[in-house]
């Protein structure tokens, strides 16, 4: 069995494998190719792979030679069309480009899409979401105190009382959880919305304060992730969001529906009720954001308030953030290479089943098909 580990496009710093789970696949037997430089960006160089026992190949050596191929972005077509009857694993978001789920299957690839594994707790060790996730959260509100024109604990000084920042955090989910935890230990006075009631004792647990709006959907079928609201619920959230919004300094906004547009949770009035100088930061840019004027990757000031539209946090912290994902990785492949470190695809596995897009020819996922 031979594992290809492939260089990432210029704007992603992070890494599939760190040389600690090199290290751990090669003691199942698994040969590891590495591309050369493939780690450079997350502070690891081609001799630590070295050392923990991988070598260093082309990337056409790679793609010839592996049996399974990880790469977080997808890759080209002319690269899907060499890897016939081999195996892709990385973050591919199905739900959003299902016409090219339909042509990786053609050319007769496994596909493996970390983003839609159940969310189970038999899951949690291997959900990339989630620990991507917490790093976004975390690094939201340190961008957010970077960006911010005044401090956010109080400071009772000789000078006069500094109150305290107030930060509103839309959506309580892995990120959100970690926003409130960051904002607190900055000292924040911090207001919380999410549409499921079951995550109030968490918000409130952590020194937050949930605001309560009743008549959410049931998500407790979604598998873990966020589901579409009817108009009447979001009609009365919007109400009681922009109420805190008129006060908040801050905004983290995290509000995304798998598969789906993300949904407008700060409309342009809501805006205009904001400080002069207050930041939102936008986690749900890559899926349009939470407001009418976030753009991915980019900055905008709309009346006086900071606008940050950034899908990519986790890459700003590659170290850490490639050593979990790497851990994720190792973890997913446990379930599929066995102890003697020969490929095993167990279809009854509700968590391989249910990650694989593509296999024999053909898309196998419901929801892609």
């Amino acid at each position: 069995m031979t594992i290809g580990l492939l260089k990432e496009p210029d704007f992603e710093t992070r890494v599939s494998l760190i040389p600690e789970t090199v290290a751990a696949l090669k003691k199942k037997g698994v040969t590891v190719y590495v591309e050369n430089d493939s780690g450079k960006k997350a502070f690891w160089n081609d001799e630590e792979y070295i050392k923990a026992g991988s070598e260093i190949k082309s990337r056409s050596e790679i793609l010839q030679s592996s049996d399974i191929i990880l790469s977080i972005h997808a890759l080209s077509q002319p690269e899907i069309e060499k890897l016939k009857s081999k195996i892709i694993i990385g973050v591919y978001q199905p739900l959003y480009v299902r016409d090219l789920m339909h042509q990786w299957a053609k050319q007769g690839v496994t596909v493996f899409s970390l983003d839609m594994l159940p969310r189970t707790t038999r899951a949690q060790s291997m959900d990339v979401l989630s620990s991507q996730a917490n790093i976004a959260g975390y690094k939201a509100v340190l961008l957010a105190a970077n960006l911010y024109s005044r401090y956010f604990p109080m400071f009772m000084t000789a000078a006069g009382t500094i109150a305290p920042a107030k930060v509103l955090i839309l959506g309580a989910g892995v990120a959100g959880l970690q926003a409130i935890a960051t904002a607190r230990r900055l000292g924040a006075v911090i207001e919380v919305f999410d549409t499921r009631p079951a995550v109030k004792e968490e918000v409130m647990s952590l020194g937050a304060k949930f605001i309560e709006v009743e008549g959410a959907a049931d998500a407790s079928k979604a598998g873990g992730y966020a589901v579409e609201q009817t108009e009447d619920f979001m009609k009365r959230q919007k109400a009681k969001i922009a109420e805190s919004l008129a006060k908040a300094d801050i905004v983290i906004t995290t509000a995304q529906i798998q598969g789906k547009k993300a949904p407008i949770l700060i409309t342009e009035e809501m805006l205009d009720t904001m400080r002069n100088g207050s930041v939102i930061i936008d986690i749900a840019a890559s899926s349009g954001g939470n407001t009418p004027f976030t753009k991915d990757n980019e900055t905008v000031v709309q009346n006086g308030v900071r606008i940050v539209g950034n899908s990519n946090l986790p890459a700003t912290m590659p170290s850490d953030a490639s050593k979990m994902y790497g851990k994720n990785i190792l973890n997913f492949l446990n379930l599929i290479i066995t102890k003697e470190g020969q490929l095993n695809l167990n279809w009854e596995d509700d968590l391989v089943k249910g990650s694989c897009i593509a296999h024999n020819g053909e898309v196998i996922h419901e929801r892609i098909k």
